[in-house]
């Protein structure tokens, strides 16, 4: 799980690395699910919010770019 000030430390092309990363794990583990061979349900949910902070801390952004 990624921290919120570790995510506002990085820049935004390494934000959009790294959610490119998450969204790719995060298709492993529904995968991995759907195929009973998930050993940990929980690190779905890890992931979402991760992705979710990431968008979050993006718009945030975008928004001042635009001031």
């Amino acid at each position: 799980m990624m921290k919120i000030n570790k995510i506002k430390e990085m820049s935004s092309p390494e934000l959009e690395k790294e959610l490119s990363e998450l969204k790719t794990e995060l298709f492993k583990l529904r995968f991995n699910l759907a195929t009973n061979s998930l050993d940990n349900p929980m690190k779905i949910k890890e992931v979402k919010k991760d992705i979710a902070r990431i968008n979050t801390v993006l718009t945030e952004r975008k928004l001042e770019e635009n001031k």
